[in-house]
């Protein structure tokens, strides 16, 4: 979309074209009938504008709750922040007198930012600029919006009671995701310059982040889940840090530190496995929630846990352990055969075995269902067989 569509989107005719195109709940694989038909009634540029809109409302509403009072483009909606992160990050920010959103794109983040403090949103690009004065205007919040090149922020002296969030851009003009945090636009680097008269800064960078790009700063890392996907890392700076590692599910707002992180022994399967959620994962937490469990890990290199009582966590996901073995495909298939197992799903961390093939392989025929979870244990690879904690668990057995 063109600037000036955008523009001729926000006056009268163009909210008419907007109802309009709304009307259809159109999606994207019929745009160009849904746009035939819209064409007959409004000029074409403002028909495309209002159907791209119309069909970008509807897929941001699974991310924003008042998503179809507000403008998207395409790129900036697959990128943006679901409001439930974004209203768990923005509570932080709460003590702070003005929030600097930096590189804030159409809003998403600014929108639950303002709700703490009034927010001055910075962006190169003039098109999502326009956005974000429309969202926030649509939605009565304090935010104004100022076109600047952040690599020449202004910061001439330390801004007291003011606090910064930056979300750079994670992908290049091509679409390409940037894996390293020096690829980011504009690069994580250039924090170092604004620190010392920012010192309440966070960061959001991809959760996939390499760790070892980190080590040069001394930040709070934490890794946000949203119904067990794992969908952020945040880098928290100066009074906001209070952890060096942060693990935190929502919507539950259940959150996990490194702080007295304890040891917890290795061994064998027991009668529960439990699977701690991605954002504990990426966090290294494992032990954290394993030590409440009286858990232990199958491998100390595998992020499985073992338990001999089932306890309800918020941290992992548990199922019942049926049998274990190491693995050979012929005891395998002859135990699910004995089960009347006609169906599996296969789970796996540290085998090399590829779940398809294996399903394929093992040429089940039966009526009940199973989860299999092919690991390692001792050096051994191992698979186990279990099921929902719906029904109790036998004891511990081996094939």
């Amino acid at each position: 979309m063109r600037p000036e569509d955008f523009r001729a989107l926000l006056t009268p005719p163009g909210q008419a074209a907007l109802a309009d195109a709304a009307a259809f709940e159109p999606r994207e694989k019929d745009f160009l009938s849904d746009f035939q038909m819209l064409a007959k009634r409004h000029p074409p540029d403002l028909a495309r504008a209002a159907l791209e809109t119309a069909i970008l409302r509807r897929e941001a509403a699974a991310k924003f709750p008042q998503a179809a009072r507000m403008y998207f483009t395409r790129p900036a909606l697959e990128q943006a922040t679901p409001h439930a992160v974004a209203a768990h990050r923005a509570a932080r920010f709460a003590r702070a007198n003005l929030i600097l959103d930096l590189a804030c794109s159409i809003g998403g983040d600014a929108l639950a930012l303002a709700h703490h403090a009034p927010v001055v949103g910075l962006d190169l690009d003039p098109l999502r600029l326009a956005m974000a004065r429309a969202n926030a205007a649509a939605l009565g919040l304090p935010a104004r919006f100022i076109e600047t090149d952040l690599r020449r922020l202004p910061l001439a002296r330390r801004i007291p009671d003011t606090a910064a969030f930056f979300d750079p851009a994670r992908r290049a003009d091509d679409g390409r995701r940037a894996f390293s945090v020096e690829r980011y636009e504009p690069p994580l680097s250039i924090i170092h310059g604004w620190l010392p008269r920012l010192p309440a800064l966070a960061v959001k960078v991809s959760p996939g982040v390499a760790l070892d790009e980190l080590e040069g700063y001394d930040c709070e890392i934490e890794f946000v889940s949203l119904h067990g996907d794992l969908k952020e890392a945040v880098l928290w700076f100066g009074p906001f840090k209070s952890a060096r590692r942060r693990a935190t599910l929502l919507p539950g707002g259940h959150t996990l530190t490194d702080e007295n992180l304890p040891q917890i022994p290795v061994a064998p399967p027991r009668a529960y496995l439990y699977e701690p959620d991605p954002a504990v994962l990426r966090a290294g937490l494992v032990a954290a929630v394993g030590a409440p469990l009286e858990a232990a890990q199958l491998d100390p290199h595998i992020a499985y846990l073992t338990a001999d009582r089932l306890t309800e966590t918020p941290f992992a996901r548990a199922w019942a352990v049926e049998d274990w073995l190491p693995f050979n495909l012929k005891r395998l298939r002859a135990a699910l055969r004995e089960r009347n197992v006609g169906r599996v799903t296969v789970k796996k961390r540290g085998s090399p075995l590829e779940p398809e093939a294996l399903i394929r392989d093992l040429r089940l025929k039966g009526q009940e269902e199973r989860i299999l979870f092919l690991t390692h244990h001792a050096g051994q690879h191992i698979v186990l067989i279990a099921r929902p904690t719906s029904t109790p668990a036998p004891q511990e057995s081996r094939l």
